[in-house]
């Protein structure tokens, strides 16, 4: 990944897969479709991601401040559109990571319920990023 790309792995998503495990049940099956263990498609630039979210959270803290300290408007919704274009190119890094590993995976599997279901999710996700 080049210096102008931005990555990004949730720290949410860490935080709630504790064990590792993608939150799987010991001895149950994955539903089709789902990826339960094993590396996401971010893996890879994992470290990038996350460097480019903490530089957004100082972003938004810097937000916090102009607020506190009565920054004159334009300049804060200057900032705020910083922001926005900073996170929509972390979600644009993801869905590419996405779709070159998960969906492509599902496509290798073969199975038509499983490549629906990748399919399914993108559509679902880019249609909710440009909302």
């Amino acid at each position: 990944m080049t210096g102008s790309e931005l990555p990004a792995a949730p720290p949410a998503a860490a935080a709630d897969d504790a064990a590792g495990d993608g939150g799987a049940v010991p001895g149950e099956a994955a539903a089709p479709g789902s990826h339960v263990a094993g590396v996401h498609g971010y893996h890879d630039d994992k470290a990038a991601y996350l460097r480019r979210l903490r530089r957004v959270e100082g972003q938004v803290r810097g937000l916090q401040r102009m607020i506190e300290e009565d920054t004159y408007c334009i300049d804060v919704l200057t900032q705020v559109s910083a922001v926005q274009k900073a996170l929509e190119s972390v979600a644009t890094g993801l869905v590419d990571d996405h779709i070159h590993h998960c969906v492509q995976e599902a496509a290798r599997s073969g199975d038509p319920a499983v490549i629906d279901t990748k399919m399914d999710e993108v559509m679902t996700v880019v249609k909710r990023l440009l909302k």
